[in-house]
């Protein structure tokens, strides 16, 4: 006779958590972290740390995975030291030293070439990123004793900053760069060319996206609240740790439609408007109404077309507790 499996209870959760990620952890660590804490129904994150870097970790739950491209594309802000004297294989100071060099640059020589690493630059990433070659991550490869050759590519810093010198050694830099970047090529390239070698030593996320600094809760904060009993929702502590759907949707214009309209888009229905309702621009935007995000919609001659439609569960209550086998 076939045993049953016991369904395992999880809580609907919709939001973002934006998540101080500590150094030493994964992102998928310190993601099965919080799993633990709050037994989400979906999880998953919007841009991957090094263990080595902390920082801003955007973790989206729910309907708010709908909404991680957008996250993703915008801006990051990154504040990371670089060591000088010694370039290493990685790029930062997991990777065994590669070469070295006895400069050492003076404040008034890094101000000086800054300006070169900014705007839409050329970069060779990292042997050891997560790029594929014929397949295969750049890193395994280079893991596993190959030499991997990757193509320069561009990429777009659209701000770069001297924060500190420590020291004649170090160098804290400050960064607001695109999508692709990678701050241990960036690091690498300034150090070359200043005539010296230099690696990351440490890195911190700031920002991504629309989320900020002011944004972020501590793990550690987080997993003094204690766990959320599975099935059963989100006490009033937990719910207090989220931000809306919405709040990665921040920077496109936003649409707001009746709540017949609304129930037209949730539908997959377009809607044409007319007169005062008629936007004034067009492509993607967020709709809205009475207030709860409705849909991701692209505006065309006038007409709303749904692209991604959202139901938003309320964050307290056993209403979000649903259960996976």
């Amino acid at each position: 006779m076939a045993v049953q499996r016991g369904k395992k209870k999880r809580n609907r959760i919709d939001g973002w958590l934006v998540l101080d990620k500590p150094k030493g952890l994964t992102s998928n660590e310190a993601l099965g972290r919080i799993k633990r804490i709050l037994h989400p129904e979906k999880v998953g994150h919007a841009g991957t740390l090094d263990p080595l870097a902390s920082g801003l970790l955007p973790l989206a739950f729910g309907e708010a995975t709908k909404t991680v491209p957008f996250a993703m594309d915008g801006r990051k802000v990154y504040r990371f030291e670089v060591t000088w004297g010694a370039e290493t294989a990685s790029d930062d100071a997991e990777g065994a030293v590669v070469a070295t060099s006895e400069i050492r640059p003076t404040e008034a020589e890094i101000l000086g070439v800054l300006p070169e690493f900014v705007g839409t630059i050329m970069q060779v990433p990292p042997k050891f990123s997560a790029i594929k070659v014929a397949g295969e991550r750049a890193y395994d490869l280079a893991r596993a004793g190959e030499e991997v050759e990757l193509s320069a590519r561009p990429i777009d810093v659209h701000a770069l900053s001297l924060a500190a010198l420590p020291d004649a050694d170090h160098a804290v830099f400050e960064a607001e760069c695109g999508k692709g970047t990678y701050v241990r090529a960036l690091a690498r390239d300034i150090a070359h060319r200043l005539g010296t070698r230099g690696h990351v030593t440490g890195l911190r996320r700031l920002v991504v996206g629309t989320f900020a600094e002011e944004d972020m809760i501590p793990l550690e904060n987080i997993e003094k609240l204690g766990q959320c009993a599975p099935g059963e929702g989100l006490s009033e502590a937990h719910a207090n740790l989220f931000l809306p759907v919405e709040t990665a949707l921040d920077d496109i214009p936003a649409l707001a439609v009746s709540r017949a309209d609304a129930a037209l888009l949730r539908k997959g229905q377009g809607v044409l408007l007319r007169g005062r309702d008629a936007p004034a621009f067009k492509g993607l935007v967020s709709v809205t109404s009475a207030g709860e995000l409705i849909a991701l919609a692209e505006i065309l001659r006038g007409e709303v077309l749904p692209k991604r439609v959202f139901n938003v569960a309320p964050l307290r209550g056993g209403a979000q507790a649903t259960a996976k086998d």
